[in-house]
């Protein structure tokens, strides 16, 4: 469904000290993506949606929320003509297509398009 909360990401500067408090606060049990070069550390977070914690890049703060989209091609175009900024989509391997975006206030989120035939490199 467009405009439905599918998924956030929490950068960390220390990612196993991070995803320790998460599991400490709330119980939340974590499992490691096998994605190369990335530790991408994921949890079902009491329910729908998931999320997943990483090591942040340098400056990276703040949640990440991912909305989903029909088209990501159109969500691209459209947050674009709308004002805010919309980098190329980019894939997820057998799973589908995102986009990292800001809106006009300059909050970041991203688009997601499911799409499972997206070919593994």
């Amino acid at each position: 469904m467009a405009g439905k909360l599918v998924h956030w990401e929490m950068p960390a500067q220390d990612d196993t000290r991070a995803t320790t408090f998460y599991a400490g606060l709330f119980g939340w049990e974590w499992n490691t993506a096998d994605m190369p070069g990335i530790a991408y550390h994921m949890t079902r977070a009491g329910g729908e949606p998931g999320g997943a914690v990483y090591p942040s890049e340098v400056g990276a703060r703040g949640p990440i929320v991912y909305f989903d989209t029909d088209d990501i091609d159109s969500g691209i175009a459209r947050a674009r003509e709308l004002g805010g900024s919309a980098e190329d989509k980019q894939p997820i391997p057998g799973i589908g297509w995102f986009a990292r975006c800001e809106d006009t206030e300059g909050n970041p989120f991203s688009l997601f398009q499911s799409d499972g035939s997206v070919p593994h490199s």
